[in-house]
């Protein structure tokens, strides 16, 4: 009989479920550390929310452990390399609250701007004067949703009841999505920021998006405008909305997070006009419910060796399976993730082609790793191999994959044809004896670039001078070229360059690189 150990507090329904399943499970909330570590051998899986550390330590005396359930969204209490390294499956619950962060929201704005907060703290001190909350309708108004996800879409559909026209901004969802929702999409920030009297965030924390809206956003946008965020903390930025509000541009806010928190010293705790909650946005009970019931379902089904609907780190397949396609599924990620660092415009179509002797293998979970590497980027901890496909299908994106037996060059190649609005970007790759991974082409250019952590990649006209430039200034950055590689085209006198450094390159000697004469594109590659 299998052994589940809970060490927080989940629903009664999801305890119910996971005793209901006929495994044992013991309930140990706020236990000690030493005691979990000296019980934990005894356990095939663990619930933890965000205080349990699932770390190095833990799993040296984890060593029946098969399943750690995250209730919850993020992962950043476990240690995901040595979950996998170990073959430990670990499922979390990341659509369980989407309804209840989408009332929030809602909540919060309404609340905003028509300062209910304040007026109740008045009334309750025994004053009576209206004069001083004075409020706006949201009918007529334009929100601006900046990110079309599940909870974006939800906030968009439910605000066009009020009355309020509705425009987003979210470069990795299709036009068809914008159209199902009857959202109009703006191709930049900039543009919805000018036109929106009410901005609600709903983005992943990402290097991309912490700080989009900040003082440089504030300055463009109307004066009045209103602001939520019930995402992730620091999306909008602090100090940013704080310089905003003294100078008048935002009339309110509602923040349900924030950067430091639970032990915050935001100065945002200084205004009358923000109103601040301590991220409640999944503290509903029917959202704790859905968390408890999933992760309990989840944990019972990866038990049971069934497909597990949210498994963060590990493909479904048997081992000597997932032994044989290792290399394939490294590769799979790495092409993946050159589009939407190398191309910035909606997908709306992926054609895979393999070919040669990887043809000949089970390339279901190929397709999904190259969905990860593509969508990881920018959703990163929600995508994994099982949601991959689902991700794309959410986004209107066609995924087709082909095969052929026989490629001319290549024992073995990978081949993306992805297809945006205007145009196709191509890439391809290919793995020599059992992990040798190569890019093999980019776009049309030909290379032979084995994939590194760092990588830059330059767009330039074919003539003299172009690879001096950027090694001076990468030298002068002190930024160390491990290799270099060039491809040209004749026919458009074009060339592109694959260069392996060994450190991360500032976005200062970036835009140094890309203001040289003759180069069109540069863009910093982490694989």
């Amino acid at each position: 009989m299998n052994k589940i150990l809970v060490t927080e507090k989940i629903a009664e329904k999801g305890i119910e479920a996971l005793k209901a399943s006929g495994m044992h499970v013991d309930v140990e909330l706020g236990i000690e550390r030493d005691k979990l570590l000296t019980i934990i051998k005894n356990y095939d899986a663990i619930v933890v929310r965000s205080v349990t550390k699932i770390n190095e330590e833990f799993y040296q005396h984890a060593t029946n452990l098969k399943v750690v359930g995250r209730a919850g969204n993020g992962v950043d209490n476990i240690d995901m390399e040595g979950a996998t390294k170990r073959g430990i499956i670990v499922v979390n619950t990341p659509e369980a609250n989407t309804v209840s962060a989408a009332e929030h929201t809602i909540g919060l704005l309404i609340a905003s701007c028509r300062n209910i907060p304040q007026a109740n703290t008045f009334i309750k001190n025994r004053n009576w004067d209206r004069s001083g909350f004075k409020g706006v309708e949201l009918l007529g108004k334009t929100l601006g949703v900046i990110g079309l996800g599940r909870i974006g879409s939800l906030v968009a559909t439910r605000m066009q009841s009020f009355g309020m026209k509705v425009i987003a901004y979210d470069p990795y969802i299709t036009d068809e999505r914008f159209e199902k929702f009857g959202v109009e999409k703006k191709e930049k920030l900039e543009d919805l920021v000018k036109e929106a009297d009410f901005i609600t965030v709903h983005t992943p924390k990402t290097e991309e998006t912490l700080g989009m809206i900040g003082e440089k956003e504030f300055k463009a946008a109307k004066k009045g405008v209103r602001v939520v965020n019930c995402a992730r903390g620091g999306i909008i930025s602090e100090d940013g909305l704080v310089w905003g509000i003294k100078e008048g541009i935002v009339a309110s806010a509602g923040i349900d997070v924030l950067v430091d928190e639970p032990n915050t010293t935001s100065p945002l705790l200084d205004l009358d006009n923000v109103i601040i909650t301590p991220h409640l946005g999944a503290d509903t009970v029917e959202a704790q419910n859905n968390v408890g019931v999933t992760i309990a379902h989840e944990v019972i089904s990866a038990l049971k060796g069934e497909m597990v609907p949210n498994a963060v780190n590990l493909p479904t397949l048997q081992h000597q399976e997932l032994e044989a396609l290792t290399a394939y599924l490294q590769l799979g990620e790495v092409l993946g993730k050159l589009y939407h660092q190398l191309e910035k415009d909606a997908i709306e179509r992926i054609e895979i082609i393999y070919s040669g002797t990887v043809a000949e293998m089970e390339t279901t979970a190929v397709t999904l790793a190259v969905l990860k590497g593509i969508f990881e980027p920018i959703l990163k901890e929600r995508v994994n191999y099982v949601n991959a496909r689902l991700i794309a299908q959410n986004r209107g994106i066609s995924v087709t994959e082909s095969k052929k037996t026989v490629n001319g060059s290549h024992m073995n190649l990978i081949r993306l044809n992805i297809v945006s609005k205007d145009k196709t970007f191509t890439t391809a790759g290919t793995v020599f004896a059992k992990r040798d991974l190569r890019i093999v082409d980019v776009n049309g250019f030909e290379f032979d670039v084995t994939p590194t952590p760092y990588m830059l990649v330059a767009n330039n006209m074919d003539k003299p001078g172009m690879i001096g430039q950027i090694g001076t200034l990468l030298g002068a950055s002190k930024v160390n070229i491990a290799t270099m590689q060039v491809s040209r085209n004749f026919k458009v006198q074009q060339a592109m360059m694959f260069l392996t450094v060994d450190s991360d390159v500032k976005k200062e000697t970036l835009n140094l690189i890309g203001n040289v004469e003759g180069i069109l594109k540069i863009n910093f590659l982490k694989l």
